[in-house]
């Protein structure tokens, strides 16, 4: 199990650099784990005096992502991005993606001889897999390739560490994620989207695309309603296959809060996730979780605030029969702070992998 976070930036050892380059080819619009993770992380930073510039898509012409039109593809003249970086004269430069934007920061510090780190937030091998029918080995030589000169790539989970220890990267540094437990809490309220649906509420929050594997949870037989809270591009086919589902598109801030804490389970059927934010913020509204026992909900869950199981079904029932005051409780305990902390630390000078927790 992923140790609960504590702490925070008081607690950095050393000074942090005044200055961060942050460049990641997912950004808003988007909506995804991925990009809440970069803004919220950016706002702390920026609270505690840091200046952070971000290198993202909308700051470029772009074109939509080929199967995922959401996603957007910044289209650069080469330099382009080393230009900005070179005028921004950081203290750290951080690459969030293995994107067009990433590629360009890169191939400026390789070229500059600058020191970089990366992060690894997406199973990337598995993702592309699961839009071009070629297996996930084929993607390994590029993951490698891209994230070897970094002076430490940034992992949110042991089970993540452990798999790219086994392809050869081994500059690797615990960077968490956190709740924001103001807004997401057991109190947030009644969701309106739920009157006259029957119980119990089966929810899923995130992107609607194959990567996610949305349809093993469509296609369960628990009693109760299926709500997807979500947009993507395969959201007009598993709607029409899947009637008695409902889709409610997009939510965000206290309608977000809201699924969340009037559900009665919290189902999270993804395969290619490193993390899951979404399932922290539901046990933090005290939903409990059903999961397939990968990397992320394993590194996450304890029995006592969610089930997991290679039979989805099973899951789900389990998981109703948790304590919600525990997932409550256990929720709390992840701190964006702390999360935070670590990306800084993450950004000193490379010594070794670090082994916090």
């Amino acid at each position: 199990m992923l140790l609960q976070e504590a702490g925070g930036l008081a607690d950095l050892v050393g000074a942090p650099p005044k200055s961060i380059a942050i460049v990641s080819d997912a950004w808003h619009p988007q909506m995804n784990g991925v990009v809440r993770t970069l803004t919220t992380t950016c706002d702390i930073l920026r609270k505690n005096g840091l200046r952070v510039d971000v290198i993202t898509p909308d700051q470029y012409p772009s074109v939509p992502c080929p199967t995922y039109p959401e996603i957007r593809l910044a289209l650069t003249m080469p330099g382009t991005v080393g230009r900005r970086l070179a005028k921004l004269q950081p203290d750290a430069v951080h690459i969030a993606t293995e994107g067009p934007l990433g590629l360009s920061a890169r191939r400026y510090c390789l070229a500059k001889d600058v020191p970089f780190t990366t992060a690894y937030h997406t199973q990337f091998p598995d993702y592309v897999s699961r839009r071009t029918y070629l297996p996930p080995d084929a993607f390994w030589p590029y993951i490698r390739w891209f994230h070897r000169p970094a002076q430490r790539v940034m992992v949110a989970t042991e089970s993540i560490r452990e798999e790219l220890r086994e392809q050869g990267l081994t500059r690797l540094h615990h960077w968490g994620r956190g709740v924001d437990l103001e807004l997401f809490h057991p109190d947030a309220g009644h969701c309106a989207d739920y009157d006259g649906l029957r119980r119990p509420i089966q929810l899923y929050v995130g992107r609607v695309a194959v990567e996610k594997n949305l349809e093993a949870f469509l296609k369960t037989d628990q009693p109760g309603t299926k709500v997807i809270v979500g947009d993507g591009p395969a959201r007009g086919d598993l709607e029409a296959r899947y009637p008695d589902a409902v889709f409610l598109g997009k939510r965000g801030g206290e309608d977000l809060a809201r699924c969340y804490a009037d559900a009665d389970v919290f189902v999270f059927p993804s395969k290619t996730d490193t993390f899951g934010l979404v399932m922290i913020e539901a046990l933090a509204c005290g939903t409990p979780v059903a999961a397939y026992p990968v990397p992320g909900p394993r590194d996450i869950l304890t029995d006592e605030v969610g089930a997991m199981s290679e039979n989805l079904d099973q899951a789900i029932a389990a998981a109703m029969t948790r304590d919600r005051q525990a997932c409550a409780e256990f929720g709390k305990a992840f701190s964006w702070e702390a999360a935070t902390a670590q990306f800084l630390a993450g950004l000193e000078e490379f010594d070794g992998e670090s082994l916090t927790p």
